[in-house]
C-alpha cells in the first residue's frame, strides 16, 4: 500500500469518526502533513501541521518543556508526547501525531543510532502512545518509513 493509500484510507476513517487531525512533525518535515494533503477533501480531517525541526521551534510552537529537551534529548518518549499534547492544544484537532527522529546519514550516537524515530500519538480516552523504532536505509528511506509508520499508527489507534 502507497503512502497515499495510507493517507486516504485514515482521511476516510477521520470522517467516518468525525475526527480531525494535527500534525506535529520534527525529522519529517512536514512529509506526514504533504502526504495526508495530497488527497482530495482533506481539508474535512487535516485541521494543522506543525514543523518543529528546532528545539526552540519545539517549545515556541508546541509548549515542549526546556527540561524535558534538556534531560532526554528532543528524540526520546518524553518529548513526542509533549509534542503531540502541544499539538492538540495549540489546535482545534482531536487526534494528534508526533515524530522526531534522527534521520542521518550523521546525527546517530551509540544509544540513539541513525534510524532512530519516536512517535506519540493523542487524542480521545486513550491517552497518548508512544512508539520508537529504528529504520535502516539512508535518510529518505528513514523518512519514508517514519511517514509510513505514523499513518499505519494512526490509523490502528483510531479504528481500536
Amino acid at each position: 500500500m502507497t503512502l497515499y493509500d495510507l493517507s486516504q484510507k485514515l482521511g476516510k476513517l477521520l470522517q467516518q469518526r468525525s475526527l480531525t487531525l494535527t500534525t506535529a512533525e520534527s525529522c519529517t518535515g512536514g512529509y506526514i502533513a504533504q502526504m495526508i494533503t495530497a488527497v482530495p477533501d482533506s481539508s474535512h480531517w487535516f485541521e494543522r501541521g506543525f514543523v518543529t525541526y528546532s528545539n526552540e521551534a519545539k517549545m515556541e510552537m508546541l509548549g515542549v518543556s526546556a527540561d524535558t529537551l534538556a534531560e532526554q534529548g528532543a528524540v526520546s518518549s518524553a518529548v513526542v508526547m509533549e509534542m503531540a499534547l502541544g499539538a492538540l492544544k495549540h489546535s482545534h484537532a482531536q487526534i494528534s501525531v508526533s515524530v522526531s527522529g534522527i534521520a542521518g546519514p550523521s546525527g546517530g550516537s551509540v544509544a540513539k543510532p541513525v534510524g532512530t524515530v519516536c512517535f506519540a500519538i493523542a487524542g480521545g480516552d486513550k491517552g497518548v502512545q508512544t512508539y520508537t523504532q529504528h529504520f535502516p536505509g539512508d535518510r529518505q528511506a528513514v523518512r519514508e518509513a517514519a511517514v509510513e509508520f505514523a499513518l499505519r499508527q494512526l490509523y490502528d489507534y483510531i479504528s481500536d
